[in-house]
């Protein structure tokens, strides 16, 4: 594609601007930067550098807000400084030591953010393999023992990227555990995809038991993308999840990557820690809800959008088709992958459900 200075967009760096401005914008990145920052980008190792020099404007924004003694936007800074460095790094595995530079500053605004938020967060390690799991633990004001929503990641988002989502399970009186599982944000570096992502959420749920300001009696998991299909695997297995929302998650994959988008494929070898595509390919056969949807009995909630480029709508249809408990279905006309782009058709709606099931108070 020419821009306006006959200059040529690589065709990387265009299928993020016609795919990606809804996810990014509604999950936090200002409109106006999402347009410049990709307007001056013409190559796709440009990028990362490109949203980590925006992302540090932020990043100064919260420290003189901080310094000046205003915590609370100190927070709101920090929050989009993490977002920009984010997406900066997000699917940028061609260059992993930028990648990882990225990362790190991510992980670190989100982490200042934490306690300058309202309500709160706690970062908190998980013991899991020999190791940890991180994850970012907020819980709603005025409650002693909230109800607990674990959020479960996709192929290459974090628990960096999920304000938008909390503030809404917040709000409504649930409390927050969006957490980086195997091949994910900080876990990435560790573990491998693990398609049998009910270890990971068991692992999970046994901290969430062991915290005494939470109601373990009542858990709910969510999953977006890559997620939509981690959080139902969960549920078929570990009971003591009592609702599950699953947003534009794959049923099955096949060996084969022919069709899919080639960033989305890379990332997804280097996230499954495989040496080529034939590996990655068997990592992606074991990506199954197969003879084990029908496990799932508890309160399921599924959305997907019929202009999904990544995840065709059967998947949705084939999963609600199977489970044994109830379930909402939500097909949303119009929707690319996870419905970013009409995402009031599902936000609000999915968070009322799940406050719904888990016995919050209505607000």
């Amino acid at each position: 594609m020419d821009t306006a200075a006959g200059r040529h967009k690589d065709k990387r760096v265009e299928a993020a601007i016609s795919h990606w401005a809804p996810r990014f914008v509604i999950n936090g990145v200002p409109l106006t930067d999402f347009q410049e920052v990709t307007a001056g980008c013409d190559r796709w190792e440009d990028w990362c550098a490109a949203w980590s020099a925006r992302a540090a404007i932020h990043e100064a924004l919260g420290d003189q807000a901080l310094k000046d003694g205003f915590k609370l936007s100190a927070g709101e800074h920090y929050t989009r400084a993490a977002l920009c460095y984010h997406f900066g790094k997000f699917l940028f595995v061609n260059d992993l030591e930028q990648m990882k530079q990225a990362h790190r500053k991510a992980v670190e605004c989100r982490n200042k953010a934490l306690p300058l938020l309202d309500p709160p967060g706690e970062r908190v390690a998980i013991p899991y393999e020999g190791k940890h799991l991180y994850g970012n633990l907020r819980k709603p004001r005025g409650m002693a023992k909230p109800p607990a929503v674990v959020m479960c990641m996709g192929l290459d988002s974090a628990k960096e990227e999920m304000d938008d989502y909390e503030k809404r399970f917040l709000k409504r009186g649930l409390a927050t555990l969006a957490f980086d599982g195997p091949g994910q944000g900080e876990a990435e570096y560790d573990f491998a995809i693990c398609p049998e992502y009910e270890k990971p959420v068991k692992a999970v749920i046994d901290f969430v038991e062991t915290r005494k300001d939470l109601d373990s009696g009542r858990v709910g998991i969510w999953g977006v993308s890559f997620g939509g299909y981690y959080a139902p695997r969960a549920a078929a297995f570990d009971k003591r999840i009592k609702a599950c929302v699953a947003l534009s998650g794959p049923y099955q994959r096949s060996a084969s990557f022919e069709g899919r988008p080639v960033m989305n494929v890379e990332a997804f070898r280097v996230r499954s820690k495989s040496a080529n595509l034939e590996e990655a390919g068997k990592v992606a056969l074991r990506v199954s809800l197969k003879g084990i949807a029908k496990n799932i009995t508890c309160p399921i909630y599924i959305v997907a959008g019929t202009k999904d480029r990544l995840t065709p709508v059967d998947a949705a249809k084939q999963l609600a088709a199977e489970v044994s408990g109830p379930c909402v279905l939500s097909i949303v006309e119009g929707g690319n992958h996870v419905v970013n782009n009409l995402w009031y058709r599902y936000r609000d709606q999915t968070a009322d459900w799940m406050a719904t099931q888990l016995g919050a108070p209505k607000s």
